[in-house]
């Protein structure tokens, strides 16, 4: 059977669009469908990613400047910088970033639909664009990355004015006095600091009972000095009971609870920016007609190879589920086009970092302490604080440490995990050292550029053989031993 396409792409976010291009290098004929009228890239370009990473930018640049000379002409940031500013240089970042992807997509000959893609069967895609005309297209392969979007609050309502989210705060106007965070995800402490280190006094209303989970202990508790350093406040355990305009005032009230015992308290602040759960852009897709099953929250199910059920439909990015990162996005729109071209084993090794573009960042890369232990290992564990790097100290930006796994076996790094200044970039040089095997002698034996925040791997790898030596660890028989297996290999 002839097909218009040898693959339809439904969604343009990382996973659709690293799928795309894999799959024309691979001479095949592609259409990258977009319900977006206006602009490709969903919310990866648009909405989420790079415009949020753009706002820390500035705001970690505004901070840098306070801090090293004071407040601008007298003025707090507040009172100097609009919004209006910030979200300029952020809608030149995105513009820049929406050019390349359309000279990526025409270079390489992709074709894309503007419109709802929908299936109307195995190896069809009805598109609907923005004036109710409808198109269809016959493919071989599938491929839905149509994302995620967020849940709405259950108490109270965005209004996109007072009220806002991730998506509306490109309408603020100002650089509010106090501002109030609903959420305590990765999103809402991103956001949390960048409008702290920008001036605002800002309160986390946190509905668990902790924040950051999965980080290592004492990088959580590395980063609670930064929330100190901000003046962060965190409500933990909070039901919010409703929101309003005190119109005497000119304020918004928010009503809330930490426990069912406790009287109502009620905060006041300018703006409230809502940032809670995820859900899968899954609905009205036509994938339940056509066999594609999801689980209980509406993700689709798929294979180590990003296929579904349906022999020849995969799914990639946010609409799987974990990890819904970007990063992992790329990878995965990929591996699936790899896959349906008959390419295999090119499923990525290794660990998966993750990054929290916080201001300090976070970033992590292979076992934790805990971890480690639980798999068998004995470790012993190497820390560097920023405080002690001359990097730091130049950048005026001491707050952070650095904290390195290490088998007391063989001296093989086994994580890396790291709060501070450019965080989610070092950790990819602990990524090359876990992967390869290659243990921590390296930052040692080998000269790395001064000063440099790198300089955290040679500070943590000395402390961590140093506490082997004092804990009779039999440090040097252990490099004997690699010795000797190294010339018998």
């Amino acid at each position: 059977m002839k097909f218009d396409y040898d693959l339809i792409i439904i969604g343009s976010g990382p996973a659709g669009f690293s799928a795309a291009m894999q799959a024309t290098k691979l001479e095949k004929k592609v259409l990258l469908v977009e319900a977006d009228s206006k602009n490709l890239g969903g919310s990866w370009i648009n909405t989420g990613t790079v415009p949020s990473k753009a706002l820390r930018e500035a705001a970690s640049i505004i901070n840098k400047h306070t801090s090293l000379f004071g407040e601008i002409d007298g003025l707090k940031s507040w009172e100097k910088f609009k919004m209006t500013d910030l979200l300029k240089y952020k809608d030149m970042v995105v513009d820049h970033e929406n050019s390349e992807l359309k000279r990526n997509l025409i270079k390489n000959e992709i074709d894309t639909a503007r419109g709802f893609g929908k299936l109307k069967d195995e190896h069809t895609v009805e598109v609907t664009d923005h004036l109710g005309n409808i198109k269809q297209y016959t493919t071989h392969y599938i491929l839905i990355a149509t994302g995620s979007s967020q849940l709405e609050p259950k108490t109270f309502k965005v209004d996109d004015r007072v009220i806002i989210d991730s998506y509306s705060i490109a309408k603020m106007t100002h650089i509010p006095r106090r501002v109030s965070i609903v959420g305590a995800g990765v999103s809402a402490i991103e956001f949390a600091t960048i409008f702290a280190s920008l001036g605002s006094k800002v309160t986390i209303l946190n509905p668990d009972n902790t924040y950051l989970s999965f980080l290592d202990n004492e990088i959580k508790n590395e980063f609670d000095r930064a929330l100190e350093k901000y003046r962060i406040v965190m409500f933990k355990n909070v039901k919010i009971q409703g929101i309003e305009k005190n119109a005497l005032r000119n304020r918004t009230e928010i009503r809330f609870k930490v426990s069912e015992e406790e009287q109502l308290r009620v905060i006041e602040t300018e703006h409230v920016i809502y940032f809670g759960g995820r859900k899968p852009n899954t609905q009205g897709l036509g994938l339940e007609a056509v066999g594609v099953t999801l689980n209980d929250d509406g993700y689709i199910i798929a294979d180590e190879n990003y296929k579904t059920v349906i022999d020849n439909i995969y799914a990639a990015g946010d609409a799987i589920g974990f990890p819904q990162l970007a990063s992992a996005s790329f990878t995965q729109g990929r591996v699936a086009t790899c896959h349906l071209c008959g390419i295999s084993d090119i499923t990525p090794g290794g660990s998966h970092p993750f990054g929290i573009y916080s201001i300090p960042e976070i970033s992590s890369v292979g076992l934790n302490e805990i971890e480690a232990k639980e798999a068998g290992y004995e470790v012993t564990i190497g820390r560097a604080y920023y405080r002690e790097l001359t990097k730091s100290s130049v950048s005026n930006d001491t707050l952070g440490m650095m904290k390195i796994i290490v088998d007391n076996k063989n001296l093989n790094l086994l994580g890396v995990h790291v709060v501070g200044e450019a965080a989610c970039e070092l950790v990819h040089i602990g990524q090359v050292l876990i992967k390869k095997k290659i243990d921590v002698r390296y930052f040692i034996d080998n000269i790395l550029n001064y000063p440099t925040y790198s300089e955290a791997y040679r500070i943590a790898t000395f402390n961590a053989i140093n506490r082997m030596n004092k804990a009779g660890t039999k440090y040097r028989s252990i490099l004997q031993e690699k010795q000797t297996a190294e010339e018998n290999t």
